[in-house]
């Protein structure tokens, strides 16, 4: 008589095989940065199908600033039959899992390296990228705000800087200080300080040009990095930021208030390096002027 019991042991089961493609598919396949450690580290560079050329150079298709990355490094090609990859007679050399590459045929999971800096190549679908790609934005993006955090802009801005002072072209750092902000903590609670914080970063993002970056400083302060921007327009862009925090309402458990902010202005000088630590010093003092003429206004 069969038995009743679930864990008989002449209960036959078939195995289920998962099978791993062979030629990944070249949708939505991407390079993961996994050395060194540091900001760039989960780094994903989506690869969208197409050639790319991988070096140092700002006009590279994916850029990697690393000084053991020459400027022309290698050269990933798309395929039928998925991606190869070639060295560009490089300083340091490509490999693919530490075998020289010269049209390397790349497989899913591949570790892939250009000078010092590790990748992991994964193919279109490969569920490990999403995880690679939600540890990386914790990594750079500021819990509450969903902007770039401080160590992201940091280490953002130093980039900036070395590209505006190399190619001796203009670059401008806003800080923004929130106007009054203890009060609105004190009076309407840290919630309602919490979704004011959160609502600036909505009206000013649509406000910051898609090449530029949004990012909070610290606490009620955010910093807008400005590539290729004068001084003047630099101060045109704080204006219209400050007209939209302005005009913007805000509300908290029904109640609406107004929220205005100071913003100070400083710009890198044509061949005078600067270390970021410096530029955000001088728009600091800039922001400071700014909330002693009375706040709500620009200073530059």
């Amino acid at each position: 008589m069969p038995s009743d019991n679930p864990t008989d042991s002449r209960l036959v089961t078939r195995p289920v095989v998962v099978t791993r493609p062979t030629s990944p598919s070249n949708k939505d396949a991407c390079l993961i940065q996994i050395y060194p450690t540091g900001l760039t580290i989960g780094t994903r560079h989506p690869l969208n199908e197409k050639d790319a050329i991988l070096g140092r150079d700002d006009d590279c298709d994916i850029t990697v600033h690393d000084p053991s990355i020459s400027r022309r490094h290698s050269r990933l090609e798309s395929t039928a039959g998925g991606y190869r990859i070639t060295d560009l007679q490089s300083t340091n050399g490509t490999f693919v899992n530490n075998v020289p590459a010269n049209r390397t045929k790349l497989t899913d999971g591949d570790y892939v390296r250009l000078g010092t800096c590790l990748f992991r190549f994964l193919a279109g679908g490969n569920v490990e990228a999403e995880y690679h790609e939600e540890l990386y934005r914790m990594a750079i993006l500021d819990g509450l705000t969903g902007t770039h955090n401080k160590r992201y802009l940091l280490d953002h801005l130093e980039r900036e800087i070395d590209r505006s002072t190399r190619h001796e072209r203009p670059l401008a750092l806003i800080l923004i200080d929130v106007d009054h902000f203890k009060t609105i903590n004190d009076t309407m609670g840290h919630l309602a300080g919490d979704l004011a914080l959160r609502e600036l970063s909505l009206c000013l993002r649509p406000n910051v040009r898609k090449y530029d970056l949004l990012a909070r400083y610290g606490g009620e302060e955010f910093a807008v990095v400005l590539s290729e921007t004068s001084r003047h327009d630099a101060i045109e862009i704080a204006e219209k930021l400050r007209r939209a925090v302005e005009l913007h309402p805000f509300e908290s458990e029904g109640r609406r208030f107004q929220v205005t902010i100071s913003l100070g202005v400083a710009t890198v000088v044509r061949n005078e390096p600067l270390e970021p630590e410096e530029l955000i010093r001088l728009a600091d003092l800039q922001l400071y002027s700014a909330k002693r003429a009375g706040r709500n206004r620009v200073s530059a």
